[in-house]
């Protein structure tokens, strides 16, 4: 028999019941879509977080104040970090531009509108590691910061909830009754993993911390953020701030540090396991599936042996053998899993692609993964399937199976 002969018979014989092949055909259908959908949703969750963390840089590390700890209790921060200490790490040779960082909520009044946004104090260097590009004006120098300047800069998402002009540079905002000039808007760059970078209030942290908070400790800050040279070695940079700010602090060796540091190329890297991991483990679960429809189509074909006794003795009684037998009844099951496996790929990426584009508003990657899943479900199913049912076929007696009704 032909390819084509085997084709023509495979079909006639599924199609002789319409409603059990259809019901065979739709287990690996909706097994197939489920694989094809948790891969989907698997790479949209691992290129949202990679895209989140990556506009920080793989270059970035941020440097955060202890915690007081007391009988292995937290019992609050402890002001471990200066400005001071950024200023001694500017001068690493592998640091690019640092800055101090000390947030605070802020209440936002321009004219009759205001709006809770979130205030940050820091050097200019901070535009740098931050990756900042101004939409309009520019970003304050270090001469503001030395003199606690009231300028400030906004982001895109801040001007718009307080209803400003198109360039708000030169208007004039009220935080706690402090009147602030507009000197810069930022482009619109969306949430990171650090939250909103749109809706925000750049000022300079002289400005911040005595100011508007009247601190206690003028010079402790919250964190530090510094960006390296692209060809720096985070790890021996890491090393070296290490021991700088442990000098600095005074820290004999059998204390431990009074401060944290976090390589966004490392949490990047541990974001990635994490995400493969839990991509893994959303496709074992949808392969549950896919054996559920190939115990389907074990059993259909277990049927149609039982039903096709009578056929399977002609057959052989006419000078069949074994493997014409066997190569009939795969085919039938390939078929159906080859049937399955392509309208549940079509299935799965119509929606994955539809509800994260449409609905949710999210660009879903497209990979060969939905290609390379149909095609080896089509042919490992398939086959996995009609083996037992295809050898139980060809072991028939054709005597015993002539006298089958």
């Amino acid at each position: 028999m032909t390819f084509n002969d085997i084709l023509k018979e495979s079909w006639l014989s599924i199609s002789g019941n319409k409603i059990r092949s259809f019901l065979t055909v739709l287990g690996i259908v909706i097994g197939v879509m489920a694989v094809v959908i948790m891969v989907a949703v698997g790479e949209t969750v691992s290129k949202q977080i990679s895209d989140q963390f990556s506009s920080l840089g793989t270059n970035t590390i941020m440097i955060r104040a202890g915690a007081a700890q007391s009988a292995g209790v937290r019992t609050g921060n402890r002001h471990t970090l200066t400005t001071e200490d950024a200023e001694f790490i500017a001068k690493l040779p592998d640091v690019m531009a640092v800055s101090p960082v000390q947030n605070a909520a802020a209440q936002v009044i321009y004219g009759n509108q205001n709006w809770a946004s979130s205030m940050v104090g820091v050097y200019p260097g901070y535009a740098t590691v931050q990756n900042l590009e101004m939409k309009y004006g520019m970003f304050f120098d270090q001469s503001a910061v030395r003199n606690g300047s009231t300028y400030a800069v906004i982001g895109p998402q801040t001007a718009e909830e307080l209803q400003m002009p198109e360039n708000p540079v030169g208007e004039t905002i009220r935080i706690q009754n402090m009147p602030f000039v507009i000197i810069g808007v930022t482009k619109e760059r969306g949430d990171s993993a650090m939250g909103s970078q749109d809706d925000m209030v750049i000022i300079p942290i002289t400005t911040l911390k005595k100011r508007l908070q009247g601190s206690r400790f003028p010079n402790s800050v919250n964190m530090i953020t510094l960006k390296l040279y692209p060809d720096a070695d985070n790890n021996l940079a890491i090393e070296q701030m290490t021991a700088l700010l442990r000098d600095r602090h005074n820290l004999t060796d059998d204390e431990e540090d009074d401060f944290q540091i976090m390589d966004m190329k490392q949490v990047m890297e541990a974001m990635d396991t994490v995400t493969g991991y839990m991509t893994m483990l959303l496709i074992a679960i949808a392969a549950v599936s896919l054996l559920v429809g190939s115990i389907g189509i074990m059993n259909m074909m277990l049927v149609s042996v039982a039903e096709r006794t009578h056929e399977i003795g002609i057959r052989k009684a006419i000078g069949a053998r074994e493997k014409h037998i066997i190569i009939q009844f795969l085919s039938e099951s390939i078929l159906i899993s080859f049937m399955g496996s392509f309208c549940g790929m079509l299935i799965g990426v119509g929606l994955s692609q539809g509800i994260g584009r449409f609905v949710l508003g999210y660009e879903v990657p497209f990979s060969a993964w939905p290609v390379v899943v149909s095609v080896g479900v089509a042919v490992v199913v398939g086959l996995a399937s009609g083996v037992v049912p295809a050898r139980k076929a060809a072991k028939l007696n054709p005597i015993d199976s002539l006298r089958h009704e």
